[in-house]
């Protein structure tokens, strides 16, 4: 279920990143600035803006909505994250042998005691 709505979150995203650049600025263009600015209304430019911002104003509610559906999700355990909140599981000490070590062959040769300094 986690990876179904993640994929659809993706390609949210890559919609809405398409939708706002296609969207044509509100502010006055260099074109504005030497007549071109006529031009626009030709076409009809003012009803695609309000599909385009139709648009845009759907993916960013699926945006926002996805984004709390995925952390809800997350939250659960549903997916593999390496940055979960979840604590590594620790290890159990390895077992020892149950022979104990091998003495020495040889005892250390004994060392006379130091005489204190007069």
């Amino acid at each position: 279920m986690y990876y179904l709505v993640a994929t659809l979150y993706v390609v949210v995203c890559l919609v809405l990143m398409l939708v706002v650049l296609l969207q044509q600025g509100k502010g006055g263009d260099i074109a504005n600035a030497f007549g071109g600015g006529a031009s626009q209304a030709a076409f009809g430019a003012r009803s695609g803006a309000t599909v385009l911002s139709r648009a845009t104003t759907i993916c960013a509610v699926l945006f926002v909505i996805g984004a709390v559906v995925l952390g809800i999700l997350g939250q659960r355990g549903g997916g593999g994250s390496v940055i979960g909140g979840r604590a590594p599981q620790q290890q159990s000490a390895p077992t020892l042998p149950a022979t104990p070590p091998p003495a020495p062959a040889q005892p250390a040769p004994a060392q006379p005691a130091p005489t204190p300094a007069p």
